[in-house]
């Protein structure tokens, strides 16, 4: 039945043996006995041209959405022995999926039908916690990331930072600002299990020039954070991202010339580590490659 139904769309046994990796005289002989077995040709065949007889391509019509699901029934049974087949579901903080995401969930999506693909977000006060109670198998957020049982994977994205004020402050009239600036005003501290090396790293506590950061009222969700901002509570830096996903008229975002960029990782449990994982993690990397690297903003 392959043998035929490659035939068919290649009208060629030259390419359809290459296609096949079998001989032409293997490809010959299979034909053959499927139309013995038929009791009718299934294929005019000259030195010039190989077309379908009519019952050839009655047959082709029949046999090719079975031959399809057959093909997809060996797919998702090699997918469930793997491990593959099953939820997936990927936790991600405020907007940092990033632009290549959605290519690599296509991508695993059309290599596994089996597994469903779930988003969940997580907040800035927990960043860690539905990883590692298992809420989601793996996890897009900012580095650092520097924990024992965490493994990091690739960088997906890539971000300046802005920082984010209240629409009247004296910041929000310039055309950008450095981070010796934020000394200047109140940000905001974490409310939740945060590491506080991993909280530093997007709010630090000293500028560049070593002038203490403000940090007051805590932040549990990155909606918190920006309301915080909009009622003139303080000011914070962002990644880029941010001012599209939280647009608001009462919070103006300005460049932040010397920050670092913000770059957002793929992370997983170490001793967690499944079929899926790997697999979307595949993806990814292939999306990456395809690309040209992560994305920037």
């Amino acid at each position: 039945m392959e043998v035929f139904l490659t035939l068919a769309d290649e009208l060629h046994f030259g390419r359809t043996a290459e296609r096949l990796r079998l001989s032409q005289a293997a490809v010959s002989q299979t034909l053959k006995k499927l139309e013995r077995r038929v009791g009718a040709p299934l294929f005019e065949r000259t030195s010039r041209r190989v077309l379908p007889t009519p019952v050839g391509k009655q047959l082709h019509d029949d046999l090719a959405p079975a031959w399809a699901a057959v093909e997809r029934a060996e797919s998702d049974a090699i997918a469930m022995a793997r491990g593959v087949a099953g939820t997936l579901t990927i936790g991600f903080l405020g907007a940092s999926q990033g632009e290549h995401t959605p290519r690599a969930i296509a991508a695993f999506r059309a290599a596994h039908p089996g597994t469903e693909v779930r988003m969940r977000e997580v907040h800035l006060g927990d960043p860690f916690g539905p990883l590692r109670d298992g809420t989601v198998d793996l996890l897009l957020t900012r580095l650092p990331v520097a924990e024992p049982d965490l493994t990091v994977g690739p960088v997906v994205l890539s971000e300046s930072q802005m920082l984010a004020v209240p629409a009247g402050h004296p910041f929000a009239r310039r055309p950008s600002v450095r981070m010796d600036d934020l000394s200047r005003d109140t940000t905001f501290a974490a409310r939740g299990p945060a590491p506080s090396y991993w909280w530093d790293a997007q709010i630090p506590p000293v500028t560049p020039s070593g002038h203490p950061v403000r940090r007051d009222q805590g932040a549990e969700t990155l909606q918190e954070m920006m309301t915080l901002v909009a009622s003139g509570a303080g000011i914070a830096p962002v990644p880029r991202s941010v001012c599209c996903a939280f647009s608001y008229s009462a919070v103006t975002y300005v460049p932040i010339e010397d920050a670092p960029p913000s770059d957002v990782a793929l992370v997983w449990r170490t001793a967690t580590e499944t079929a899926r994982t790997r697999a979307f993690l595949d993806a990814t990397l292939e999306t990456l490659r395809t690309t040209g690297g992560p994305a920037t903003s």
